[in-house]
C-alpha cells in the first residue's frame, strides 16, 4: 500500500504559487532589461538612440557600432590585453591560492591559526588604501605599463584563499593517511588527491576572479597610461571621455567584452554552484 499522500490544490497555495513565479519573472525581466537595451543599443544609429531612447528593438539595425570600435579603437589590442590580464591572473591565484588554502587546511605549524585571521583581516581592508604605495613600487621596479605590473600584484586574493581552505577542510583526512602509506609527500597530496575532489572551489574561485578582472577599471587606468596597454573596460572609459561620443561603439565594445563572461559562466556553473554551498558562503 502507497504511503504517498498527494496534497490538495487549494486557492490560498495557487495564488501563493502564482505570486511567486510572477515575482521571479518580474525580478528576471528587471535584471536582464539593461543588458536587452546594451545589445539592442550597438545595432542602433546614434539618430535612433536619441529619438526613442527607452525602445528595446532598433528602428533600423545597423552594424555602425561594431565596424566603428574596430575603427575608432585599438580594440584587439585592448580585448588581448583583456584576456592576459584577466586569464593569466586568474591562472595564478587558482595556483598561490589553493596552495595556500591546502597549507593552512592541511599542515600542522605553529602560527597557523594566527595566518589564517590575518588573510581574514586583508578581507576587510579596502583596496583604494594600498592603491598608491604599491603604485609607487611599480613605480620603482619600472613595471608601469607592462603586463607584470598589471598581472603580480593581483596574483593572490585573500577571498581565494579563504574560499579554498574552507572547501579543503571538509574533505576527510583519511585520504591524506592513505596517500602517506603509499609514500606520497604534500605536494603529491595536494595534486592528486585534494585538487581533484576540490573541483567546485576552484570553478567557483575562477569565475569570481575571472570576472572581476576582466570588468576592473581602476587598477588598469593607474597601472597603464599607453593606450596600447590599456583593457578593454579602460579604453571604452577612455575613449567615451576624450571623444565626441557614439554611444553605439560603446554599446558594441560593452556587448563584445560581456561574452567571454557569459560563456564562461555557462561551462562553469555546475561547479560555481556546487563550490557556493560547500566552502561555507551560503
Amino acid at each position: 500500500m502507497s504511503t504517498d499522500r498527494s496534497h490538495p490544490v487549494t486557492p490560498g497555495t495557487a495564488a501563493a504559487a502564482v505570486a511567486k513565479w510572477l515575482y521571479l519573472g518580474v525580478a528576471v525581466g528587471l535584471a536582464i532589461l539593461p543588458f536587452v537595451w546594451m545589445v539592442s543599443g550597438s545595432f542602433r544609429s546614434e539618430a535612433d538612440l536619441f529619438a526613442n531612447p527607452a525602445s528595446l528593438l532598433p528602428a533600423h539595425p545597423t552594424l555602425h557600432g561594431y565596424i566603428g570600435i574596430w575603427q575608432q579603437l585599438p580594440f584587439l589590442r585592448q580585448l588581448t590585453n583583456s584576456f592576459a590580464f584577466a586569464g593569466v591572473t586568474t591562472f595564478l591565484t587558482l595556483v598561490f591560492d589553493s596552495l595556500c588554502g591546502y597549507a593552512l587546511a592541511r599542515m600542522q605549524f605553529r602560527g597557523r591559526t594566527l595566518v589564517f585571521i590575518l588573510v581574514l583581516v586583508t578581507l576587510m581592508v579596502p583596496f583604494q588604501v594600498t592603491l598608491i604605495p604599491v603604485f609607487i613600487e611599480l613605480f620603482h621596479f619600472g613595471w608601469l605599463n607592462t603586463y607584470q605590473g598589471l598581472i603580480v600584484p593581483r596574483a593572490t586574493s585573500a577571498f581565494g584563499i579563504f574560499l579554498f581552505r574552507q572547501s579543503f577542510i571538509t574533505i576527510p583526512r583519511e585520504l591524506d593517511e592513505a596517500a602517506r602509506i603509499d609514500g606520497a609527500g604534500h605536494l603529491r597530496i595536494y595534486w592528486q588527491v585534494i585538487l581533484p575532489l576540490a573541483k567546485p572551489a576552484i570553478a567557483t574561485v575562477a569565475v569570481f576572479n575571472f570576472m572581476n578582472l576582466w570588468n576592473d577599471l581602476l587598477w588598469p587606468l593607474v597601472v597603464t597610461s599607453d593606450e596600447k596597454m590599456l583593457t578593454l573596460p579602460a579604453g571604452l572609459t577612455l575613449f567615451g571621455g576624450q571623444h565626441i561620443t557614439d554611444h553605439a561603439v560603446l554599446l558594441a565594445g560593452a556587448t563584445i567584452s560581456l561574452i567571454p563572461l557569459a560563456i564562461g559562466f555557462a561551462f562553469a556553473q555546475r561547479y560555481f554552484v556546487a563550490g557556493l554551498t560547500t566552502s561555507g558562503l551560503k
